[in-house]
């Protein structure tokens, strides 16, 4: 793997693409945790003696806009790096050109919204060749934009030959989804939650013959549930996926894969908070009631699968975590996975709902590693190789 380390630094002009796409409201960064991914590989250039110039896309644009200028975000990246960082209004062309090359050693430099010009999702030729006038080497450290195909993740690397490599942060990445896929130590559990069981009957097929216990929570365990002759009231279910559902069980049968669906459910009649929640038997839900969160009995089958484990991976929540009456689920598999991870399990969470759940609930700290990518980490979950980690590896 092209790593920083196995990279010289000195007296060259780094072009890193960092995903500072950080959530802003009224001007203040409510969540930094993206600047602070990326700050180690751009003060690990500084420090060997290079120089950093910094793209990024911020939100989704239409045309330049002010709202989504990354010179909102300038202060805090130079708080956090301890560097006074240098901003360019323009992207590419002869400003941009003549700020980089007035650059000096340990200074930061910090481009205009990539996504203001429609090169950068079309993943335009000319555009990214413009892009490669503004470094001598090219890091890719933003996990969360590898899955595309776009101007400063893909086609903007060719021009660099072999003077490409990932950053910190993308290779932690990599090597993280690599200890669940690749070199996962038995036994691995995944754990697959969130409403829908289309949005992962890829990762499942592409999963199964790597792990050795399934757990299947939230709104898809109710497709399985149903599947299986259960009576869901109203709970969510796809009903057109019960055919996808069964198929899966005989699959995970044949390769022998323990798949651990819920038991018990808390319920409700109403989706919010203030509704009535009542405990049901998976199997038998009451016509008007609402399966919303795992129930108590279910966390204890839940827990002891995830003791027993060495490696295991969380993508999606238990339950409806967002309201209180129903994160209990949630709340309990993330106990669970920080005392197994503390036994000294590996512990992987991705996916943006379960990452969030991690985060509300403190979890993030106490897991092995909190994935900074949802949709990348989906399709290498899938068994798909990205377009930026594709054009650094070639």
């Amino acid at each position: 793997m092209r790593t920083l380390k196995k990279t010289s630094f000195s007296n060259e002009t780094a072009l890193i693409r960092v995903d500072f796409n950080v959530p802003i409201d009224n001007g203040e960064i409510t969540d930094n945790s993206r600047i602070v991914g990326a700050s180690k590989t751009i003060k690990y250039i500084l420090n060997e003696g290079g120089s950093c110039v910094l793209m990024s896309h911020l939100g989704r644009p239409s045309g330049a806009d002010k709202k989504h200028s990354l010179k909102n975000i300038v202060n805090e990246i130079s708080k956090l790096l301890h560097v006074e960082v240098m901003f360019c209004d323009e992207t590419i062309g002869k400003k941009a050109q003549r700020m980089v090359l007035n650059l000096k050693p340990g200074q930061v430099l910090l481009l205009e919204n990539l996504r203001f010009h429609e090169g950068e999702t079309s993943g335009d030729n000319d555009f990214a060749k413009e892009l490669s006038k503004l470094g001598t080497i090219y890091v890719n450290d933003a996990f969360g934009t590898a899955h595309r195909k776009h101007a400063s993740t893909s086609t903007v690397v060719k021009f660099f030959g072999n003077k490409k490599c990932f950053g910190f942060l993308l290779e932690k990445e990599i090597e993280s989804l690599n200890r669940i896929i690749k070199e996962g130590k038995p036994p691995v559990t995944a754990i697959l939650g969130g409403s829908k069981v289309s949005s992962k009957i890829s990762i499942i097929h592409n999963i199964l013959p790597k792990i050795n216990n399934l757990i299947i929570g939230g709104g898809m365990s109710f497709t399985f549930i149903k599947a299986k002759g259960g009576n869901i009231g109203k709970s969510i279910c796809e009903t057109e996926k019960i055919s996808t559902a069964i198929a899966i069980m005989k699959t995970a049968q044949e390769k022998g894969v323990q798949i651990y669906l819920p038991v018990d459910v808390r319920a409700g009649q109403k989706f919010t908070n203030n509704t009535k929640v009542k405990k049901f038997d998976i199997y038998n839900i009451e016509e008007n009631w609402e399966g919303m969160d795992a129930g108590p009995e279910t966390e204890k089958i839940f827990h002891k699968v995830i003791m027993n484990s060495k490696t295991i991976l969380w993508n999606g929540p238990i339950g409806v975590f967002e309201f209180k009456k129903f994160s209990r689920g949630t709340k309990a598999v993330g106990k669970s996975i920080i005392e197994a991870t503390k036994k000294g399990a590996f512990s992987l969470v991705g996916g943006g709902d379960s990452v969030a759940a991690a985060k509300a609930f403190g979890f993030d700290k106490h897991v092995s590693y909190v994935s900074t990518g949802g949709g990348a980490m989906l399709e290498s979950l899938e068994g798909k190789t990205l377009p930026g980690i594709k054009s650094i590896i070639e």
